[in-house]
């Protein structure tokens, strides 16, 4: 699986079709015409333009295939590599993969998120509690293993992504309690 963020539009198409949501392109405009109005209202508000440029990195990326119609469209279906790719962005589902051996890196999550999102700011929190992190202080939370696309995706899911920021460290002065909470040495 690539290790790279999706941006929040290619997360809602990868999202859309792991649903069972099919979408159906072909080069004959009645059709088009005729698919796009059967359509749910999530895959009209994505920019057509888009959503082409989006399905051929798909492609490229084997995310998903495509199976031809008897009416000459095109039926795109989300492949088992897809699926994969989209439990990443389902929040309630996210889990961080541990690598076996840790790189003795730190990664810390500070954010400091406006009053007026505060609905947001506490699901964060209570996000990153629920994927195991240590919290260090208020807005300040540690992880031992690489997360920053999961944080990304969460920042962006909860629409603070200029609030949140990660850091990568190797030294911090007193992290005995974080490595001993993650059973580190």
């Amino acid at each position: 699986m690539a290790k790279y963020f999706y941006s929040p539009t290619k997360q809602k198409v990868l999202l859309l079709l792991s649903a069972g949501v099919a979408l159906g392109l072909t080069p004959s405009p009645a059709v088009q015409w005729r698919i796009i109005k059967s359509l749910p209202k999530a895959w009209k508000d994505i920019n057509r333009t888009a959503l082409r440029r989006i399905i051929n990195e798909f492609k490229y990326d084997r995310l998903i295939d495509f199976r031809d119609e008897k009416d000459g469209a095109v039926t795109i279906m989300i492949s088992e590599k897809g699926k994969k790719m989209a439990l990443r962005f389902h929040p309630e589902q996210m889990t961080i993969k541990k690598p076996a051996i840790w790189d003795k890196k730190l990664r810390i999550v500070i954010f400091d998120i406006p009053e007026k999102k505060k609905a947001a700011r506490e699901a964060l929190r209570k996000k990153l509690r629920q994927l195991g992190f240590k919290e260090v202080q208020k807005s300040v939370w540690a992880y031992p293993y690489p997360c920053e696309d999961e944080i990304k995706f969460l920042a962006e899911f909860f629409e603070v992504s200029q609030h949140v920021r990660v850091l990568t460290v190797t030294d911090m002065s007193t992290d005995a309690d974080i490595k001993i909470h993650f059973g580190l040495n």
